[in-house]
């Protein structure tokens, strides 16, 4: 379609964002660099290499490498093609971990429980997934969990404005778990499909910060055996192979059942998302590349494959 003169141009597709978001991933795979005239041991080698400092992993690099050689070694290979075949074998390791996130009508209120270290974009992260579930047709309640930050409960509760979800909150240094139990009194009496629980930031190796986390799950299952129904830990892309051990010490707090990846857009670190899925298997329900609400969408194994790689 032409454009009249002046005319702004259309909008990127979250794709586009996407794409431009993991240039600097794409970019630190290097793959014009590795093609010669033959897929030989020595550009095998090197492919190797270089998607390990993109933050895939070792193992999974290995993997992958050993997966292209096999169809293709000692035969020319363009950058296109390798730009292909490498989307599709990380595709590969994507597409199981690759699921939405389903709310059980079964459970009302649907329990969310969502966690975090510090600077990960947590509390926007809730209130955009909280956004979309209302648009949905789900009645949302969300818990200001995060006591520490007087900042946290007041962005929540903008949030909660925009996405017509009442918001459950005390003054900053209240108990959490004390919160998070009357949070769901009142989801439940107001007939709430969803509650969304913030919680505070903290670090994986504070022990006391930890404790309260499982406090509040322990909390949330006197009203609710099964509760909490979901356990999202959201990750910051930036932080790269730091993320492995943020799942595991998280998940030896409360039974995580989903990931949410964020700050994807100018990181050369995108790869890390392939790493974590073959280490854990944990559902990838969203990934983020910005601030605004449709910068939060589903994830979409093949779409990431070809961003990451350059594919499209």
């Amino acid at each position: 379609m032409i454009r009249q003169f002046g005319e702004a141009p259309p909008p990127l597709t979250f794709f586009e964002k996407l794409k431009a978001g993991l240039a600097k991933s794409a970019g630190a795979i290097g793959l014009e660099a590795l093609v010669k005239k033959k897929l030989d041991a020595v550009s095998l080698a090197e492919l190797e290499e270089a998607l390990i400092r993109a933050d895939l992993g070792a193992a999974q690099a290995k993997t992958i490498t050993q997966a292209i050689g096999e169809a293709r070694y000692d035969s020319n290979v363009s950058t296109f093609d390798l730009r292909q075949v490498l989307a599709a074998e990380i595709a590969k390791i994507l597409q199981p971990v690759a699921k939405p996130l389903v709310i059980d009508p079964a459970h009302k209120p649907f329990v969310i429980l969502v966690a975090g270290v510090n600077g990960t974009g947590k509390t926007t992260t809730i209130g955009k997934i909280a956004a979309k579930l209302s648009r949905e047709g789900h009645k949302v309640v969300l818990a200001a969990g995060d006591t520490f930050r007087a900042a946290a409960i007041e962005q929540l509760q903008i949030w909660g404005q925009r996405a017509n979800a009442e918001v459950v909150s005390r003054e900053a240094g209240s108990d959490a778990a004390g919160l998070c139990f009357d949070a769901y009194t009142r989801a439940r009496q107001s007939g709430a499909d969803v509650l969304l629980i913030d919680t505070a930031g903290r670090l994986q190796n504070k022990v006391g910060l930890m404790a309260e986390l499982e406090k509040i799950a322990r909390v949330l299952k006197k009203q609710d055996a099964a509760a909490p129904h979901a356990t999202l830990l959201v990750l910051d892309a930036t932080t790269g192979q730091n993320a492995l051990s943020q799942v595991q010490a998280f998940a030896a707090a409360v039974p995580l059942t989903g990931l949410v990846m964020t700050k994807l857009d100018g990181t050369a670190k995108g790869g890390i998302l392939v790493a974590l899925a073959a280490k854990f298997g944990l559902a990838v329900h969203f990934i983020g590349i910005g601030e605004r609400e449709e910068d939060l969408q589903p994830f979409d194994a093949d779409s990431f494959a070809k961003a990451l790689t350059g594919a499209a």
